[in-house]
């Protein structure tokens, strides 16, 4: 038997070896801090018997997969632990995940008293550093076995396997559970762990089946890692769009009005129409014309796009197709309407490119159990776009509009922040899409190639298309750490053709065009929630939806600070001024608080001299300015939509 080992070097063996026993023989060391292994590229548990010739990689917790195996068994520890603290709890599953592990659980819900119970369980468990061990049975035997143990939700997830399956479990102690692995040798190693949180999620994530408790956690090799992560976690909190969204009054919900549809409120709805309009005179710059279209259309429009063969299940429909003569159905999307404007008059090759653009608010009948504060919601604002485009056209056209996303991207300064992604048909699933293998192939070559030129890295992603044609997506990571779709530009070949869209070219014959559907900064909500927690709510100056407080030291100074309100106002800056009866100390840390960008104090010298003390959260104390300097300076801070560099500690953000 020979391993060939990640350096090149090979080891040879006269009898067939278990991976920790080819760990153990190259170092004592490596076995002790040996999580899994790769044999032949497949990640395998550490129990794994090599015979033959192979490649063979030792992993440890540097790795993902390593971290992955020693979090798996740290979950492990986590069941039995809440089975010997909770014996009438029944386990579901109990995966890791990116930063940590969770389980579920058929309980009771868990407060954070008893979440510190459970870890101190789980430091005893680990102490006594039980080995685990692999073992195998029949389907039918499996499904016996866990009958006996009193565990359904195991039981269900054996009898969805096929018939001549064989079942795998790890044993620790007292403690059993199915499990196909990796997982470490003993619980001995699991070093700095700790529980995050609880809260309910459903069975097999579906609303239809039980709420369960599910409990998160991490777990290191290092208690100083541990405590990095902690802290991070800290930090996710005060960026959190939700916790934050709130606190500064940008947006609310209710439940009585519904999940997934939050109710803006006015400081949100300010930066919200910030955004809206700079986009909306962008495109127009870029020869983009407004339409306007109805939120609902009849089955018909969807069933001659094909939404309602391909979507259906993500709309939300009014009526009943066996019992009225009209069904409609809210738009998940503008493009059937803006393709019926170009309709409404004949091209010809010079009126092309038709650049359509519309903001529209469209509704998807999203799963309960993905709503999200401003990210996943049911009812949303899209800065959408449709251009009708000659072939000829296509490809510059579509990099112009990767060139507005970037330039959108750049200009809210979150350009480093995202991925971009190559969003493939998947050719084993032909019922998800229409149009021919060699269309598909051609399409995503064209944009392939664009990326490419562009210098722009990339990865591919099979079954992420849209059922009609490939697309770029520019995805970004909430501060959970989940990833979202921001922008995405589509190419389209095929739609033309089912709503007999043409353009009469040079020689007088009617052409198909091709089809661009994009967006520019994407939808308004989830882009205020990225920038919310982008900049922790302590937005650049000309998005805050107040930008400069006046504080006057006392009430005989508030007429001044009224006249200063007056000026800045008639300069169009969003202002307000604190007239209370509190203490400038107090004021000004409120203003923060609110993450205001400017603070103008002004007294009895600033009153005589018909000057403003500055105060910003870029510099602290920025001194005293002629009042028309000051203004000057921030009206063109907000006209450049210049993003200044903290330079301070200010409340919540840095």
């Amino acid at each position: 038997m020979k391993v060939t080992l990640k350096d090149g070097s090979s080891k040879e063996y006269s009898q067939a070896m278990s991976v920790i026993d080819i760990a153990k023989d190259i170092s004592e060391g490596l076995a002790r801090v040996a999580c899994a292994a790769e044999l032949d590229g497949t990640v395998v548990d550490l129990r794994t018997v090599v015979d033959g010739e192979h490649e063979l990689n030792i992993l440890t917790f540097d790795s993902d997969a390593g971290k992955a195996a020693y979090r798996h068994t740290a979950s492990h520890v986590l069941a039995q632990a809440v089975k010997r603290l909770y014996p009438d709890a029944k386990c579901a599953i109990g995966p890791a995940i990116d930063e940590g592990f969770y389980y579920d659980f058929d309980m009771e819900s868990l407060d954070r008293e008893s979440l510190d119970k459970i870890e101190k369980e789980m430091k005893k468990i680990v102490k006594e550093g039980a080995a685990l061990e692999r073992f195998t049975l029949p389907r039918k035997e499996a499904i016996e076995f866990m009958k006996k143990r009193e565990e359904p939700y195991k039981v269900e997830l054996i009898e969805d396997l096929p018939e001549d399956a064989e079942i795998s479990f790890y044993q620790q102690g007292e403690f059993v559970d199915l499990c196909a692995g990796p997982h470490l040798m003993s619980t001995k190693p699991l070093k700095a762990m700790k529980l995050i949180s609880s809260s309910g999620a459903y069975w097999r994530g579906s609303e239809k089946n039980k709420m369960l408790t599910r409990v998160y956690g991490t777990a290191y090799t290092k208690k100083a890692d541990l405590d990095a992560y902690l802290e991070h976690l800290e930090d996710i909190k005060k960026r959190d769009h939700n916790k934050l969204g709130r606190e500064l009054e940008l947006f609310t919900t209710v439940d009585v009005i519904g999940q997934g549809l939050p109710l803006l409120m006015p400081n949100g709805v300010k930066i919200v129409q910030k955004l809206q309009r700079w986009i909306e005179d962008e495109e127009t710059k870029r020869g983009y014309m407004r339409t306007k279209t109805p939120i609902m259309a009849k089955s018909d429009l969807y069933k001659i796009s094909g939404h309602w063969d391909h979507y259906k299940d993500g709309m939300f429909v009014l009526g009943d197709e066996e019992k009225d003569k009209e069904v409609f159905a809210l738009r998940p999307m503008t493009c059937p309407f803006q393709y019926y404007v170009y309709k409404a008059s004949q091209k010809s090759y010079r009126d092309l490119p038709c650049r359509y653009g519309e903001t529209s608010t469209l509704f998807r009948n999203e799963d309960s159990g993905e709503m999200h504060g401003l990210t996943r919601v049911r009812q949303f604002t899209i800065s959408e776009g449709h251009l009708i485009v000659r072939p000829d056209q296509m490809v510059q056209e579509f990099k112009d509009c990767i060139a507005l996303a970037q330039y959108c991207l750049q200009t809210l300064g979150v350009e480093e922040d995202v991925t971009y992604h190559l969003s493939k048909w998947d050719p084993d699933n032909r019922e998800k899409y229409i149009g021919e293998p060699e269309v598909w192939e051609e399409t995503e070559g064209h944009i392939r190639q664009m990326l490419q030129e562009l210098d722009i890295e990339f990865t591919e992603e099979v079954g992420e298309a849209a059922f009609y044609g490939p697309k770029i997506d520019i995805n970004a990571k909430n501060v959970y750490g989940k990833e979202d779709t921001m922008i995405t530009i589509q190419w389209d070949a095929l739609l033309a053709e089912q709503f007999d869209m043409y353009y009469i070219d040079e020689k007088g014959d009617k052409v198909r065009p091709y089809i661009i559907h994009r967006t520019s900064v994407g939808c308004y909500e989830r882009t205020l929630a990225w920038l919310i927690e982008k900049y922790a709510g302590a937005f650049p100056t000309w998005l805050c939806p107040e930008q400069v407080r006046v504080l006057p030291i006392s009430e005989k100074y508030l007429e001044y600070a009224n006249k200063v309100e007056e000026e800045l106002k008639n300069n169009g800056i969003e202002c307000s001024v604190d007239g209370r009866s509190e203490k400038i100390g107090y004021k000004i840390r409120e203003a923060r608080l609110k993450k205001i960008p400017y603070m103008l104090v002004v007294g009895q010298k600033e009153e005589e001299e018909g000057v403003v003390s500055v105060r910003s959260r870029y510099k602290g104390d920025e001194g005293q300015k002629a009042l028309d300097t000051f203004i000057d300076e921030i009206c063109k801070e907000i006209r450049t939509k210049e993003i200044r560099k903290v330079e301070i500690e200010t409340e919540g953000a840095k």
